[in-house]
């Protein structure tokens, strides 16, 4: 397991273990390495108090995901993990981001330069974005404020919002669902990211807990129109550590319903791990299999009261380097929690939008990757047209700035 990991903390697989699609897949995968540019969206009940995505649920992992910080970064808002679950699973209760309008989050995503878009429909918190038939645990539940909103399955109109801008689409799904009491069976007692029992002793608990994971599967692929990108998280759920969800058993039926479908189950290896998806991370040399980077426009994948989102400038320069060594960007924005996107990531985006629009097309070239020159650090062919590129906009941002 260690050489099949690499990058320590945010993991990736090695290039090493890759193994090759179908080759109607492949055909696909060259299209999504075109495409360059993805924007990956966190959103659910962490987005209301500015909260770390679900982890501060984890015992084990309280260290980090507990931490307390300068106001505006609060982690969690007490160190006991029983009732920390207690209180962040009732966030239901008061999810009602009632300014959510995905047709500005698209084109906002146009305007960019985005071509795909990847979106939580479900985080490890189990808390699902979609009408899902599966749990009670969900934005159209009738305990959610926002299940009276006319929008209320975020999911549907989201996905409808940018195909209409003709962007890709990619469903983000945990594997692990802390909020089924298949995985933990219930929220007392010590927690850790694998389920609270051993699946060997209570063999039928995960057999329920598979099940209910390809039937969330089968209602996105088969009812909310065409998935590009299956997106699976969690890879601690994978044959490798024993929790084995059987993809072999749904992938193959998903993909009778829409042939073309990518799966990417992250770090888990094997034939549905379609493409490497290094996390907070870029590789140090070119990876020569289809990868993406998976990176925050804040300090992190969710929303932060008072965050700090990169300069255009930085974006560019990150952007080209992901191109550069062969990769795609998704780059992470998380609305506020009235659902709109920050203004200050808008600023952000908007700049990155007017360097693509200007140059964009030299970004755009054969999918023959030059060598990497040794001696000069750099991918000469095309990172140096790049870098003068880069250069101009700067200099055109200081003669802005200094008028």
């Amino acid at each position: 397991m260690d050489d099949f990991i690499l990058e320590g903390v945010h993991d990736y697989s090695a290039e090493s273990e890759y193994v090759e699609p179908s080759s109607e897949i492949k055909e696909k995968l060259e299209e999504f390495k075109d495409m360059k540019l993805g924007l990956m969206v966190h959103f659910g009940l962490y987005n209301q108090l500015g909260l770390m995505a679900s982890w501060g649920l984890v015992d084990e992992e309280a260290e980090w995901s507990r931490s307390t910080e300068e106001y505006g970064y609060r982690h969690n808002w007490q160190s006991e993990g029983e009732k920390i679950r207690e209180e962040y699973f009732d966030l239901i209760n008061s999810f009602n981001p009632v300014r959510f309008n995905p047709d500005e989050w698209a084109e906002i995503a146009e305007e960019t330069g985005f071509k795909y878009l990847i979106f939580t429909t479900k985080h490890h918190d189990g808390f699902c974005l979609w009408d899902t038939k599966q749990t009670d645990y969900k934005v159209t539940a009738e305990n959610c404020p926002f299940s009276k909103h006319e929008k209320a399955d975020i999911v549907k109109n989201v996905f409808d919002a940018f195909r209409k801008k003709n962007l890709k689409i990619g469903a983000y799904f945990s594997k692990p669902d802390w909020h089924s009491e298949n995985f933990w069976e219930d929220g007392s007692g010590y927690t850790t990211r694998m389920p609270t029992y051993d699946v060997n002793e209570k063999p039928e608990k995960w057999q329920a807990f598979t099940e209910y994971t390809h039937r969330q599967f089968e209602e996105l692929i088969k009812e909310y129109g065409k998935i590009d990108i299956l997106w699976l998280d969690g890879g601690q759920v994978c044959k490798k550590r024993g929790l084995d969800i059987k993809l072999e058993n749904i992938i193959p039926k998903l993909r009778k319903i829409n042939p073309e479908l990518i799966v990417a189950d992250r770090t888990a290896g094997g034939e549905y791990e379609n493409y490497i998806t290094p996390e907070k991370a870029i590789p140090e040399k070119m990876i020569s299999v289809p990868w993406e980077s998976c990176l925050t426009l804040g300090r992190d994948f969710n929303y932060i009261y008072d965050d700090d989102y990169k300069s255009p400038e930085a974006l560019i320069e990150v952007l080209m380097e992901i191109i550069c060594k062969g990769g795609n960007l998704a780059l992470n924005v998380s609305p506020q929690p009235d659902g709109r996107i920050p203004r200050n990531a808008i600023k952000s985006l908007k700049g990155l939008g007017n360097w693509l629009n200007k140059y964009g097309e030299a970004v755009k070239y054969d999918k023959e990757i030059p060598k990497y020159n040794t001696a000069t650090q750099k991918y000469e062919a095309i990172y140096l047209p790049l870098y003068y590129l880069y250069e101009s906009f700067r200099y055109e941002i200081d003669q802005a700035e200094k008028n």
